[in-house]
């Protein structure tokens, strides 16, 4: 029977927002068993937000939570870090309301925790087993999770030149999220910049932190991978359905989807009480 698992020890990283710019501090703390991802804001008293579908807020350019009032922005990253390594419970401290953007990939964070340890805890895991199709569509947007084994990903974009069309296809059963999907980084068009910095996003944004993109390919090349967009897709895919509760059984179709139709599934998906059930693997 697999069990929850926890951080070894705690964790600390430290950056700027990616669309707030803003210095933050973060800090990673083991949590009991059953308590799930939990962020704290420090800075508020310790206000604290659930990574769960009822909470999220504003979702365009990066997944955020919102409680009464109080906000946490850009999510997914490290939501999808921990899903990928297979932590079910974590408290998530930060002193400002926007996570690190650091290298605009998951790979930090997976380094870190990696590095620093899990911590098997005695609670069967549950898993949010899919038992029938819940689908959300726009235009050609798409986006669906259906029952089956495993937690199958299989996504499509389709980018303006140079990106195109590419597709990716995953198991998260396969415990290759660390080497497959948290290198792959966050990515933009050069000649979006002024429009999306007038809009009061992307002032964190950097060469550093992000895939840069201009007409003619990438300005601060190389790719780490060749399919590298869309391997992001699939990570920020990830850390948005964490927002779920707990891990997928069943397999998700996505195409030209994006962090809009990402928590719109989830949040369609838990209302249908009659498409999943919680439940334990044994193997």
């Amino acid at each position: 029977m697999l069990l929850e698992q926890t951080i070894e020890q705690e964790l600390e990283f430290s950056g700027v927002g990616l669309h707030s710019g803003a210095a933050v501090r973060m800090r990673l703390v083991p949590a009991p068993a059953g308590s799930g991802i939990v962020f704290r804001r420090t800075d508020l008293e310790g206000f604290e937000i659930a990574a769960t579908g009822r909470n999220v807020a504003r979702v365009s350019y990066a997944t955020s939570l919102m409680r009464q009032g109080v906000l946490i922005s850009t999510t997914e990253h490290l939501l999808s870090a921990l899903i990928g390594l297979g932590i079910d419970n974590v408290i998530v401290e930060l002193d400002n309301l926007e996570l690190p953007i650091l290298d605009g990939s998951a790979l930090p964070y997976v380094e870190a925790i990696v590095a620093g340890g899990l911590r098997r805890q005695r609670r069967k895991r549950e898993y949010l087993r899919v038992l029938k199709a819940v689908e959300v569509r726009e235009g050609e947007k798409f986006i669906g999770v259906y029952p089956g084994t495993g937690y199958r990903i299989a996504y499509e974009i389709d980018f303006p030149a140079p990106i195109g069309r590419d597709s990716f296809t995953l198991d998260l059963a396969t415990e290759t999220y660390g080497t497959e999907i948290a290198p792959a980084r966050t990515f933009g068009y050069k000649a979006d910049e002024e429009k999306l910095r007038n809009m009061g996003l992307i002032r964190g944004a950097g060469p550093e932190c992000a895939i840069l993109v201009t007409e003619t390919g990438v300005e601060n090349g190389p790719l780490r991978f060749a399919n590298e967009f869309v391997r992001h897709k699939v990570l920020d895919l990830i850390g948005d359905l964490a927002l779920a509760g707990r891990r997928i059984e069943g397999h998700v179709v996505a195409q030209r989807a994006g962090h809009a139709m990402h928590t719109a599934l989830v949040q369609r998906l838990l209302k249908d009480r009659s498409a999943w059930e919680l439940a334990c693997q044994t193997a």
